[in-house]
């Protein structure tokens, strides 16, 4: 047992541990097994250490495929940046802080990053695989438009826990929307494309009119100055969309002006129609509030006071939180819920831009290989790992199997 009691603080607990503890440490065999890992690590990353498999969509700067670390058989999504295509758009600093960002943030409800590295073309992303869809294609593709009332608890109460998890970082997420909502194979969400999240400076705001036109709130529209509260606004505007199976200021391919869908934003009221109970309109008219001083959430006690709310009586947090409570929904495995590969638009090839040595120091900044706690997570599951049973496997001298290679429509790309 420590020699104080907690109370001390986290300050006086790390000037013990820094004293003798840590020395008695450094003089252990357990030292030695630190660095022996964390040499293992630090090894270079590059492609070779993936095998890459197919198409699973795009992003801003370039395709996302399947992939799979020959080490352990892990299975993640590749977000490729192509490196002439950010140099055109002028994206160096959207896609730096995308993958700062990304290594800063621990939570079951976001997309982690495990490792980022180069090729000669492109910069790379490797994330959580998310094979389950995201919530815009559940939303409107798996029959009536929408979600029954346990299933919108449920994606609404992962998606405040993440939230949470962000604003704890003083990280605004600022592009709430479906199609940033991904399944896993389990039927849990998490935050995905971390593109306009920014870091908010303590005891400051921030301005910025960015996000997805239908979802920005009143005060992004008008430029004025804010901190967390656009993302309390899109949880409003997700759990409309989910219960009614249509965003609250744009009918489903309505084709309308983006300057007449922000004039609803800031001027009209949103309608409530017999598909939502009682508590599912009283949370969204307090998220959708257009006042950001009086929307749900915006308070000193923010997402607890959203979590709070009836709507949520029957969602047990900790369990959430702890990963154990059941998905309504579990994805079949058998299916793909996405587009076909084939309905996938081509990027075109990028002309007139060069590359020099002012951008190979931007991409030092951004290649640095595996993220430490996914790394460990990864080498620690004894179902993904031949790396952790390679002495039993010795001494039972038995054939070391590869890993086994994922079948269907997640095909190896050839080299």
């Amino acid at each position: 047992l420590l020699p104080f009691s907690c109370s001390f603080g986290s300050r006086a607990l790390h000037d013990y541990l820094s004293g003798t503890p840590f020395m008695d440490f450094q003089d252990s065999m357990y030292f030695d097994r630190f660095l022996q890992w964390k040499m293992l690590e630090r090894q270079p990353i590059t492609k070779e250490t993936f095998r890459q498999y197919r198409v699973l969509g795009k992003g801003g700067f370039g395709e996302v495929c399947a992939c799979q670390v020959r080490a352990t058989g892990k299975m993640y999504a590749c977000k490729k940046l192509e490196k002439k295509r950010i140099k055109k758009r002028k994206g160096e600093a959207m896609a730096l802080n995308e993958k700062q960002i990304l290594e800063q943030v621990n939570s079951r409800f976001v997309v982690s990053l495990a490792y980022a590295y180069e090729t000669k073309d492109a910069l790379c992303l490797v994330l959580t695989i998310m094979n389950g869809g995201d919530l815009k294609f559940h939303i409107y593709n798996m029959g009536t438009p929408g979600f029954e009332k346990e299933r919108v608890q449920f994606y609404a109460a992962e998606i405040c826990c993440g939230l949470e998890h962000l604003h704890r970082e003083s990280i605004v997420y600022r592009d709430l929307k479906p199609e940033n909502i991904l399944l896993d194979d389990n039927g849990h969400i998490r935050i995905s494309d971390l593109g306009l999240a920014i870091k908010v400076p303590e005891g400051e705001l921030i301005r910025g009119r960015v996000g997805t036109v239908g979802y920005m709130a009143p005060e992004v529209i008008s430029n004025e100055k804010y901190a967390m509260s656009p993302d309390w606004w899109g949880l409003g505007c997700l759990i409309y969309e989910m219960t009614a199976g249509r965003s609250p200021f744009r009918a489903r391919k309505e084709r309308v002006k983006r300057e007449e869908v922000e004039h609803r934003v800031m001027e009209e009221q949103e309608e409530y129609g017999s598909r939502f109970a009682e508590d599912a309109e009283a949370i969204c008219r307090l998220l959708l509030t257009k006042d950001p001083k009086q929307r749900l959430g915006c308070q000193s006690d923010g997402a607890a006071e959203v979590k709070a709310q009836p709507f949520f009586k029957n969602i047990n947090f900790k369990r959430l939180e702890a990963g154990i409570e059941e998905p309504p929904f579990v994805p079949d495995p058998r299916a793909v819920y996405c587009k076909d590969v084939l309905d996938i638009e081509q990027f075109s090839t990028v002309k007139g831009v060069n590359l020099d040595q002012t951008d190979n120091d931007f991409y030092a900044k951004f290649s640095t290989g595996s993220v430490s706690i996914p790394w460990q997570n990864e080498v620690l599951d004894p179902s993904e790992t031949p790396i952790l049973s390679h002495t039993r496997k010795r001494n039972e001298k038995k054939n070391t199997k590869s890993p086994q290679r994922p079948s269907g429509l997640l095909m190896e790309k050839s080299h």
